[in-house]
């Protein structure tokens, strides 16, 4: 089990945006004590398909059980199936037939056996700290790996991906299923920190400066200093800016 206390918290602002297409959230599991899922779905110009990436998200997450033992494939399994089912629900909305709302997805699993589970589509993105040194980072370069490898695309070509409709990776894409990376991480502990942010935190910041703000602050103080940075290099170009910490601290020593 583990031996480390969870502090978390979400944070979100509209930038210079006419509206705010971002949701985030955390949720504990119903029939799974102890699991945590975080979420983040970057709207495309409607929040109609972060909407339903979160309903999606917790709707699944309550059903999920435990089982005779915990399993890592089982939870990718979980998140693959939030994501496939999301883009399909997102498909059959009639504003779809008109404006396609979409949406990028970022989600980790968080296990009582110290266990990390994550998944993501598109521009959102996932980040694990230890202190201030970045141990991992979500990019896209799986995503191009099976542009080239499964569709066939020339490299060139598949590095290109966001400016053409038809290779977006998004949920409610209706031209192209979302591909869906995920991935595990065992052995967490007291000092790691997990992030989820949209595109209007990440693409402003190096990780050595979110890994930074992220292990000297509180998820509350360090979502503030970042919010308030981000604004400030945006210079009044900012996209909506969401983000979900959750760091992992040591309990107090028993007296």
């Amino acid at each position: 089990m583990s031996t480390y206390k969870i502090e978390a918290g979400t944070a979100q602002h509209i930038g210079n945006r006419p509206q705010q297409n971002d949701r985030v959230a955390l949720f504990t599991a119903a029939r799974a004590p102890g699991y945590v899922l975080a979420v983040l779905a970057d709207g495309n110009n409607s929040p109609i398909g972060s909407d339903q990436a979160l309903l999606t998200s917790k709707h699944l997450f309550d059903e999920f059980r435990i089982g005779d033992a915990p399993s890592l494939p089982r939870l990718e399994e979980l998140l693959r199936n939030i994501a496939q089912e999301a883009h399909a629900v997102i498909k059959m909305n009639p504003i779809a037939a008109v404006a396609e709302p979409q949406s990028a997805l970022a989600l980790l699993v968080l296990t009582p056996q110290a266990q990390l589970v994550w998944a993501h589509v598109g521009d959102a993105r996932l980040y694990h700290f230890r202190g201030e040194t970045c141990l991992m980072r979500t990019s896209d370069s799986d995503y191009v790996n099976h542009l080239v490898n499964h569709d066939k695309l020339p490299a060139e070509a598949a590095k290109k991906h966001r400016s053409s409709r038809l290779l977006n990776n998004a949920l409610g894409n209706s031209l192209k299923d979302p591909h869906v990376s995920t991935g595990s991480q065992q052995g967490l502990q007291a000092g790691d920190s997990l992030m989820l942010c949209s595109d209007g935190l990440w693409q402003l910041f190096r990780h050595e400066e979110l890994a930074a703000a992220v292990a000297r602050n509180t998820p509350r103080q360090a979502a503030e200093r970042l919010i308030a940075k981000a604004a400030e290099r945006a210079q009044g170009k900012g996209d909506n800016c969401s983000m979900a910490i959750i760091k992992l601290v040591a309990p107090p020593a028993a007296v």
